[in-house]
Order: C-alpha cells, then structure tokens, then sequence
C-alpha cells in the first residue's frame, strides 16, 4: 500500500526535495526510486518564507506531496520538513498539517556582529544577556578533548558565543518544546532540526559544541544541525572554496556530533554543490541531510524554455526587474550585469545562459515568488507543466541523479 502518511527518518540519510509548484514530486520520485538507494526522502518540504512567497500553505505543500505518493504506489517511509520555523504560530500550522520534520530557524535571535565586537562592546553586550542564559559558567575554563580534536572554553570564546547565540538557543528550546507539546496534543510525532547556518562567519567548533550541548540538555529531540560552514554556500549553484579544508572542518563538526549526539550534520543551500557531495557524505559517514528547494523550480523553468520560448523571455524580462529587490534576503554574489537581457540573446542559447550558467540561474532563482505570484506568468508556467509532465519529468530525474548519485559516491 502506498505510505500517504510521513514518518520519522531518525539518523538514516537523508535528502529534501523541495517543491515550490506542487507538481515536481513525480519527477523527485522517479529520481529518488531510481537512483536514491541508501538515502531517505522528504518529499513535502517548504519553509514559511517560500509559502508565503508562492501563495500556498502548509496543507498545499503536504496534500500536493502526498497525492502525487499516492498515484504513484509509492510504499517506502519518507518525512516532511516544516522548514525554517520561526514563531509558534508557524508551529502550529504545521503541525495541523501532519509534518513529522520540524526545523527551527532562531536566526532573528543570532547577534551576527558579535565576531567583530571591541572588547569594551562585548563585555557590555555580555553583562546584558548573562542574566538570560545559566550555562556561561559550565563552559568557562574547560577544554573537551576529542579524538583529533581540542577545544578551548577560554573566557573571550565563552563571552562571544553566549553574546551570538544566548538568545537563539534559548528561543530555540522554547520552540522545540512548543512542536513537542503541539504534536502530542495532536496526536502527531515529531523530530527536530536545528538551522543556524545564515550567519556571515563559519560556526566555530566551541559554538557548535554549546548549541548541540544546551539543546540536547532540554530534550531537544534533536536529529540534525545545519551550521554554518567554511567555504561559500550560494543559491543555485555549487560550491565555492578549499575543499580539503571543508573535509578537515567537517570531520571536527562529526567528532562534536558524535560525542554529544548522534544527530546528522546538515547542508543547507544544499541543492547543486555536487563537487562536495561524495566529500559530505564521506565525512559524515552518512550522517547526513542535504536540503534542495530552488533548483526543482529552475528545472520547471527549463520545461518552460523548451516548450514556449516567449514565455520564457517574458520571465528573464520580469525576473530582471524584481532582481534588486528580491535578492535582499539571500546571499549571493551575481549581478545583473553579469548577465544579458533576454533580448540579446538567441533562442537556442536562452537556456544555456540563465539556466546553466551560475549567474543567470541566481536571476531566476531569487525572483520565484515574485513570477510565481504574478497574475499572468504563475498560471502560464503551471499550464506549461501541466501540458507537458513528460519533459518535466525527464529533467527533474535527470538533474537528481546527479545529486544522488554523487552523495551515495561518498558512502
């Protein structure tokens, strides 16, 4: 029989296929059935900020998933990620929803500064926060010895990361514990992820021992972390950095997960870094969850390309224009500068130029909401998809089998 219904992944790997339109899921399942072996799925995954960009709900995204499941005769667990969880009404949403999968994101919480404070500033901006936190001390003066790995609770480190991360750790337990409540009083099950992966610097190896430390110590039903790891993490497109470095940084994020946990390491904005992919999943041991959104909606735009080239100069002209705009909540580096208007470019390179090429994929890829939302381009793209679910899903397969297949090199 089909499982309609999403369960609990535990610690087995993991991977989200994110779906913006609700019709990406045959192709994720085709991708996952062929090529996914070893690998658990989360097939309905959105986060509040995209559902709010796109128009849909909790209810959307889970029904959307679950019937295209069910067509299918799918039979094997897969989960549900509320993703990026903020407040407690976003809680409650989801869990009405049935999610299993719930990722707070405390990132409003996070002083993003506190790297770059004067010692005068930190020492101040500590004294306002001690009384909030009771952990300070426990720290203060230890050094956890690990297998290949020492770290220092030295006073500065201790006073930093209490001042960067007080707060969200605190918000963060009183969120798990709210999903906790609201999915027993609902009838529902739950496990956690924790995202604090949106900051400028790298989480420090202290930082990420404290974080996982205090939210394991509150019962956290803690299954996986995203920190924020070294090296450049944009939308869109893969990696950029040291990858020997992101090794060596990664086998001390796993010695910390396996002294305090077990629970997974996450890769967020995981979606095309496929030159990392083996490394991750050699590193981790398969203690891994690798989160995709965007790159399912710039395939749909790919069907789009091959099947109504107007339509799809409509979108680059339209996307261009809400580029400065909507950029302002994602990290990327790509100027529209950096690439052509449609108009300068022939029909049979468009595709080439903003959907395989790292600059114009970040056009597109930024400005969803904003198409998708647009009272003509939205139900234009969903007809397109609709008229053609053979091509849609011949791209999605063939673009998540880059993706699995390079992770399941690494186990």
């Amino acid at each position: 029989m089909p499982s309609v219904s999403p369960t609990l992944l535990g610690l087995e790997p993991s991977f989200g296929f994110g779906d913006r339109l609700g019709s990406a899921t045959p192709g994720h399942l085709e991708a996952y059935v062929t090529y996914g072996a070893g690998i658990c799925p989360i097939f309905a995954q959105q986060s509040i900020r995209e559902m709010d960009r796109t128009g849909r709900t909790p209810q959307d995204v889970m029904r959307d998933a679950a019937r295209a499941i069910s067509a299918e005769g799918f039979s094997e667990q897969w989960g549900a990620d509320a993703d990026h969880l903020k407040t407690l009404a976003d809680v409650d949403s989801t869990v009405v929803a049935g999610y299993t999968f719930f990722t707070i994101d405390p990132s409003d919480y996070v002083d993003e500064d506190a790297d770059d404070y004067a010692p005068e500033i930190l020492d101040s901006k500590f004294h306002a926060i001690q009384p909030e936190i009771g952990w300070v001390d426990s720290y203060l003066g230890r050094t956890v010895r690990l297998r290949s790995l020492e770290i220092e609770f030295d006073e500065l480190t201790v006073r930093r990361a209490a001042v960067k991360y007080g707060r969200a750790i605190n918000h963060s337990r009183a969120v798990a514990d709210h999903i906790r409540q609201a999915t027993e009083c609902s009838g529902g099950i739950h496990e956690i992820e924790l995202s604090v992966d949106e900051t400028p610097q790298p989480t420090s190896f202290a930082e990420h021992f404290i974080i996982a430390d205090q939210c394991l110590e509150s019962g956290m039903n803690l299954v996986s972390l995203a920190p924020r790891y070294i090296g450049v993490f944009e939308k869109g497109i893969d990696y950029r950095g040291d990858l020997e470095a992101l090794e060596k940084s990664l086998n001390g994020h796993m010695e910390i997960v396996r002294a305090l946990g077990p629970y997974k390491l996450s890769l967020h904005s995981g979606s095309d870094k496929l030159s990392i992919y083996p490394l991750v999943a050699r590193a981790t041991g398969g203690l891994f969850h690798v989160k995709t959104a965007g790159t399912s909606y710039l395939e749909a735009l790919r069907v789009v390309a091959r099947h109504d080239v107007a339509l799809f100069r409509r979108i680059i002209d339209f996307s261009r224009c809400c580029f400065e705009a909507d950029r302002a909540t994602y990290h990327i580096s790509s100027e529209l500068e950096l690439v052509p208007p449609a108009e300068d470019i022939a029909s049979t390179d468009l595709e080439s130029v903003y959907l395989d090429r790292d600059c114009g994929r970040q056009v597109l890829h930024v400005t969803f909401g904003s198409v998708l939302t647009d009272v003509y381009l939205g139900p234009a793209i969903r007809e397109i998809l609709h008229s053609e679910p053979t091509t849609h899903q011949q791209v999605l397969t063939s673009h998540f089998e880059q993706h699995l297949c390079a992770l399941r090199a690494g186990m």
